[in-house]
C-alpha cells in the first residue's frame, strides 16, 4: 500500500474531530447513488465514534435537480447556517454552489473523487485524489475508498476490528457499484469486504442476506444488492438506500430490503424497454461516431443503466439524457481504451450548462437550444 497522504486529509480529519468536539452543527451532502450513500453512512459512523453527532444528511433528487451541490437543496438548508458543510462524492464541479454555500454561512468541505475541471471550488477545504499537488497515487478510488482513508485519519487508534470491517463491507460494495478499476487498494478494500458481508451486523445488509439467500450473495448475489441499493430515489432530501443502511430496526429493514429488490426488478424491465427502443433508432443511424439520444418519457436516474448497457453493445461513446421543459440531462459511457467523456465534453464546455465525472462514466446538463451543436461537436470529436 501507497504511504504517501491524500492531500487535505490531515487538516479534514482535524477540522471533523475539532467540529465534534465544539459540539459544531455538521451537515453531510451526498450523492444519490451507493458510492455517495456509503461515503456518508461511514463519515457519519465515524463521527459518532468520535462521540459526536451528524446535524442534517441529505441527499439532492437526481431526478429534478440533476446532480451536485443544487440551489433547491441550499435554498433548504441556509435556515440551519452557520455549520460545517460536507460534501461526499460531489462538489468538485460546483463552483458557483460552493460560492452560494459561503454566502449563507457554511463552511464548505469537499470530499470528492471526479476530474477536475477548470479549477477547484473555492472551499475551506478539499480532499480529491485528482487534485493538483496530490502525490498519493490514488487516483483510482472510488469516494468510498477515499472516506474510508478519512475515517482512518479521523479515528486512528480507536477503529476498532469490528469498525473497521462495518465500514469496509460498505467499501467494498460502493467500489463494486462505481466501476472503479479493482486494483491497488480497491482490490484489497474489495476482498476484504466481501469477507466481512458474510458476517455483517449491519441489519440492513442482513435482510438482504436472509431474502437473497447467503450463498448466493457469497458466490456473486452481492450484485444483487448493489443493483437493489442503486434502486432506491431520493426524495425530500431523504433516501431508501440510506435508511436501510442506518437502521437498527430488523422489521423495517426486511420491509426496506423487499421494497428495494421489487423496486429493481420494475426498474430492470423499464430499463429493457427502453433498450428494445434505443435500438431501433440505432440500427437507423450505423455510421454515427458517437451513440447520443434522449426523450422526454425516460427517467433521468435510468440513463446511467441505459448508457452502460448500449455502450458495452456497440463499443461508442454513449450519451444518452432526459428531455426536460428548458434543459436536458444525462450519463455518459464510453468504454473503450483511450477515450475520454470528460475532455470530450471539455471541448463542448462553453454550450454545457455543467458537466463531469469520470472518463468512462459521466454526465452533463445542456440548454434544449444547444443539443444539436452538442451532438455534431461530440461526433466530430470522436471521429479524430
Amino acid at each position: 500500500m501507497n504511504n504517501i497522504k491524500i492531500k487535505n486529509i490531515e487538516k479534514v480529519a482535524e477540522r471533523i474531530t475539532r467540529a465534534v468536539k465544539n459540539k459544531e452543527r455538521i451537515i453531510l451532502y451526498g450523492d444519490s447513488d451507493m458510492d455517495g450513500i456509503c461515503s456518508v453512512v461511514i463519515l457519519e459512523e465515524a463521527i459518532k465514534n468520535l462521540g459526536g453527532d451528524v446535524f442534517l444528511v441529505v441527499f439532492p433528487d437526481r431526478e429534478n435537480d440533476g446532480y451536485g451541490i443544487n440551489l433547491r437543496a441550499l435554498d433548504f438548508l441556509k435556515k440551519e447556517a452557520p455549520a460545517l458543510f460536507i460534501t461526499l462524492d460531489l462538489g468538485i464541479g460546483n463552483i458557483k454552489e460552493v460560492e452560494m454555500a459561503n454566502a449563507i454561512g457554511f463552511e464548505v468541505i469537499i470530499i470528492d473523487h471526479h476530474e477536475i475541471l477548470n479549477r477547484i471550488p473555492n472551499a475551506s477545504l478539499v480532499i480529491d485524489p485528482k487534485q493538483e499537488g496530490d502525490n498519493s497515487k490514488l487516483t483510482h478510488l472510488a469516494n468510498v475508498g477515499v472516506t474510508f482513508k478519512l475515517c482512518e485519519e479521523m479515528l486512528q487508534a480507536n477503529l476498532s476490528l469490528n469498525v473497521k470491517n462495518n465500514f469496509l463491507e460498505l467499501v467494498a460494495l460502493a467500489t463494486i457499484s462505481d466501476m472503479v478499476a479493482q486494483i491497488g487498494d480497491n482490490k484489497i478494500f474489495i476482498e476484504e469486504g466481501l469477507r466481512s458481508l458474510k458476517n455483517t451486523f449491519r441489519p440492513g445488509l442482513r435482510a438482504f442476506l436472509h431474502i437473497l439467500g447467503e450463498g448466493e450473495v457469497v458466490s456473486g448475489g452481492f450484485l444483487k444488492i448493489i443493483s437493489s441499493l442503486n434502486a432506491a430515489e431520493s426524495q425530500d432530501f431523504k433516501n431508501e438506500s440510506y435508511e436501510l443502511l442506518t437502521s437498527s430496526s430488523d422489521k423495517k429493514c426486511m420491509e426496506l430490503a423487499q421494497k428495494l429488490i421489487d423496486k429493481t426488478n420494475y426498474k430492470q424491465q423499464i430499463i429493457k424497454n427502453i433498450v428494445q427502443e434505443m435500438e431501433k433508432r440505432i440500427a437507423q443511424k450505423p455510421n454515427e461516431a458517437i451513440i447520443f439520444e434522449g426523450d422526454p418519457a425516460w427517467k433521468l436516474t435510468l440513463a446511467g443503466p441505459v448508457a452502460s448497457i448500449i455502450a458495452a453493445k456497440y463499443q461508442k461513446p454513449t450519451f444518452i439524457y432526459k428531455k426536460m421543459d428548458n434543459e436536458s440531462c444525462g450519463s455518459v459511457r464510453s468504454l473503450k481504451e483511450g477515450e475520454n467523456s470528460v475532455d470530450a465534453m471539455k471541448s463542448c464546455a462553453d454550450i454545457l450548462v455543467t458537466y463531469g465525472g469520470h472518463p468512462k462514466a459521466s454526465g452533463f446538463r445542456v440548454k434544449n437550444e444547444n443539443i444539436e451543436e452538442f451532438k455534431e461537436r461530440l461526433n466530430k470529436y470522436f471521429k479524430k
